[in-house]
């Protein structure tokens, strides 16, 4: 009698062992259809092309609406990244001597944060133009002590700064490993 009391309790046990492996594996496909139902809306391909491919954005993706002398509204876009190196457009091509290093650039500028496209400073709100001098060596970022060369007075002037041109990991009000757009004015150069 005990014989088949531990052949009774064997097979119990061995059944239960299945059927808890059989749960197990179950659960394990339904863990793995779910990952499979949900991977396509979050792959690369549909959850953003642009940021996968990391196709970047030329001056000419980026809007700029406004004359020279007028406060610029400054329309980025949200299907390409941004550049890497820096991006210049005059929007608005003055006249007489170019802007050269050592020189002097009187200007009003607006300026845009690409990853939240929000204005962050305006010499045009102030009402008060900002002096850039000597031109290639003035204590202001690297983007703008290279990208105002060459600039003419009545030029306004698209500049997109990387970061490494920029604010770098951050600072003065910037966040870090931001891209910096400027629609910069000429009012005086020498």
């Amino acid at each position: 009698m005990q014989t088949p009391a531990r052949l009774l309790a064997a097979s119990v046990l061995s059944l239960a062992v299945l059927a808890t492996s059989a749960c197990s594996d179950s659960g394990d496909d339904k863990a793995s259809d779910s990952s499979s139902s949900t991977s396509p809306s979050t792959s690369p391909s549909e959850a953003g092309t642009t940021e996968a491919t990391g196709a970047a954005c030329t001056a000419d993706d980026i809007e700029v609406e406004g004359g020279f002398g007028d406060k610029p509204t400054i329309t980025i876009p949200d299907d390409c990244s941004p550049p890497t190196t820096l991006l210049t457009k005059d929007l608005v091509t003055g006249s007489g001597p170019k802007a050269a290093e050592g020189g002097s650039v009187e200007s009003n500028y607006h300026l845009v944060t690409w990853s939240d496209k929000q204005v962050l400073d305006s010499s045009f709100d102030r009402g008060q133009t900002f002096t850039v001098e000597p031109l290639g060596q003035a204590q202001v970022i690297a983007g703008w002590n290279q990208g105002l060369v060459g600039m003419q007075k009545g030029t306004r002037r698209l500049l997109v700064v990387p970061p490494d041109l920029g604010y770098g990991q951050g600072g003065q009000g910037i966040a870090p490993n931001e891209t910096l757009v400027f629609v910069i004015d000429a009012v005086n150069v020498s």
